[in-house]
């Protein structure tokens, strides 16, 4: 049994060497410390990661860390909700968001014209922004074809993206699709709709789109997840894998707590319960702010990918 010992500051100290001492210190650290363990075990197995997060960890300055990922061959396959989406493509074309705080007067930012989350401000201007130019991305795919799958109408937004910090950007030219199973469930889904009604035959097929993901693994791969907060981007990749044999590894990182009954809340033991986590999985839960802790475990683990040249140039 691992005994816990003081933790302790050194001049100069690496994020690696504090997420290892981690392991000693007890409560949530030890967890942040064994997530970036199975993140390191997964990449080194070979596992197809399936990389998920909430739309709002990219309104945060995650989402360049998430591009800078896909890059370095950490994930195979993304699953997000259509928000993140959305800003992604807003910042890619120069759209700036701001740091306010959480007791701000939120009528006030309703009449400067102002959005909130947390304590993020977007202005509307981004939106109508965003607005002018997804109708000219989307006759620019009409006059390609007809029908598109999710993945396959992102990975051609991705291609006409010119923003390396870009996740879009990035996935379309390292290969990795983007599943976002709750297309509508936004500004972009409302303007597919507007789409729609100018173009009867403008068809976006989300069922087929559930087959690609299925088919984007097989019952005899390692399959790891990393879920980043819950919602239907966390369900939609372990439902994947639990209809492929379940994954061998499991890292979930969310401020949810299990007792709500939630899938958002759900830990990677209940997971295990369902078959979408093997019995015998490497798996561990974190619970706290994703913009705290995912960079954490993260650049501890690209820190050791990295000394045993398990990232891409």
């Amino acid at each position: 049994m691992v005994q816990v010992k003081d933790l302790q500051w050194k001049k100069d100290m690496r994020v690696s060497e504090l997420v290892d001492s981690y392991e000693y210190v007890g409560f949530q650290s030890v967890e942040l410390q064994r997530a970036s363990d199975v993140i390191v075990k997964m990449k080194k197995d070979s596992a197809k990661v399936f990389l998920t997060f909430t739309s709002n960890m990219v309104t945060s300055g995650l989402r360049g860390f998430f591009a800078q990922l896909i890059k370095l061959g950490i994930a195979d396959v993304i699953v997000t909700t259509v928000g993140g989406l959305e800003e992604d493509i807003m910042k890619a074309t120069g759209e700036v968001f701001r740091i306010g705080n959480f007791q701000t007067d939120d009528v006030e930012l309703h009449e400067q014209g102002i959005n909130r989350v947390g304590n993020l401000l977007i202005q509307n201007e981004s939106y109508m922004n965003f607005e002018d130019m997804i109708t000219d991305i989307l006759e620019k795919l009409y006059e390609k074809q007809n029908r598109w799958t999710v993945s396959e109408m992102l990975r051609e937004i991705g291609l006409l993206l010119d923003d390396p910090h870009s996740i879009l950007y990035q996935a379309a030219r390292n290969n990795v699709p983007i599943f976002c199973p709750a297309i509508t469930d936004g500004a972009f889904g409302f303007h597919l709709y507007l789409f729609q009604q100018d173009h009867p035959d403008f068809v976006v097929d989300v069922v087929k789109d559930f087959g690609n993901i299925l088919y984007a693994t097989s019952h005899d791969d390692r399959k790891g997840v990393i879920a980043l907060g819950g919602s239907i981007s966390k369900h939609h990749a372990i439902l994947s894998t639990l209809l492929n044999g379940g994954a061998e590894y499991a890292v979930y990182m969310t401020t949810a707590h299990r007792t709500s009954g939630s899938m958002s809340g759900a830990n990677t033991n209940e997971a295990k319960s369902w078959g979408k986590v093997k019995d015998e999985s490497d798996v561990a839960t974190v619970i706290g702010d994703v913009s705290i802790t995912f960079p954490l475990a993260m650049i501890r683990a690209l820190d050791e990918l990295e000394s045993e040249g398990l990232l891409k140039n």
